[in-house]
């Protein structure tokens, strides 16, 4: 398949994560190549790639120029659990119960290496030019927030959350609600997001985090009344 495939990079992530839970995590142990994944997986070159850059940022794989990409967890990784699907409105009323205590709990119990990857991950979502990677750097962020946050029940819960990015309606959804003042709203949200965990302020780190979903939520809901207001005219 070439990178002019079919791109969705959230998908390609998850089913990246099913294919490493079948291989020994010891550090030397190849997965196949981007080629071989993405006709295996149905999936874009690019999208597979894109997923193996949030693997790798994650330290779940690490790659090594000539010899491919090998399977190796950092020490501190915790193990997924299964996911549903979920409805716009059930995923929003569960973020907006559940992220604000992942923040505060990540602000507690982040360490320096969890602050660096979301900074790093922070770097890239800011580069991202199109609404496939936008979407994948975004959900990144946010699963690494949870992931700090160190409750595998919490995880569970976000895992289940996040799916509704592989539907296609939602990431049209998302990107029409994502004009070019919001990215901008979203992008210093995120950053003092960042900010208060890497300062161990649980309460500032929740309060953020409710801050951003809830503009997320706003800006979503304002565009679908829009939409509707113009379909009855």
């Amino acid at each position: 398949m070439s990178d002019r495939g079919h791109d969705n990079s959230s998908l390609a992530l998850e089913r990246l994560r099913a294919v490493l839970r079948d291989v020994p995590a010891t550090g030397d142990s190849r997965i196949p190549t981007e080629r071989q994944l993405a006709e295996t997986l149905g999936i874009s070159r690019r999208s597979v790639r894109r997923a193996l850059e949030v693997l790798e940022a994650e330290g779940l794989v690490w790659r090594k120029q000539g010899a491919g990409t090998f399977a190796g967890p950092r020490p501190d990784t915790l193990e997924e659990g299964p996911a549903t699907e979920a409805n716009f409105t059930e995923v929003m009323e569960v973020r907006l119960r559940v992220e604000p205590q992942l923040a505060q709990l990540a602000a507690l119990r982040a360490s320096a290496a969890d602050v660096a990857r979301m900074r790093d991950i922070l770097v890239r979502l800011d580069a991202s030019d199109d609404a496939d990677s936008r979407e994948l750097w975004d959900s990144a962020l946010h699963r690494e927030i949870a992931r700090a946050a160190g409750n595998r029940f919490f995880l569970m819960i976000f895992n289940s959350m996040d799916r509704a990015r592989h539907d296609e309606a939602w990431r049209s959804l998302r990107e029409r609600a994502r004009s070019r003042a919001n990215l901008a709203v979203y992008a210093r949200q995120h950053r003092e997001l960042v900010d208060a965990i890497a300062d161990h302020d649980p309460v500032r780190a929740g309060a953020a985090m409710r801050t951003h979903i809830m503009a997320l939520n706003d800006g979503i809901l304002r565009m679908t009344s829009l939409e509707a207001l113009d379909d009855a005219s």
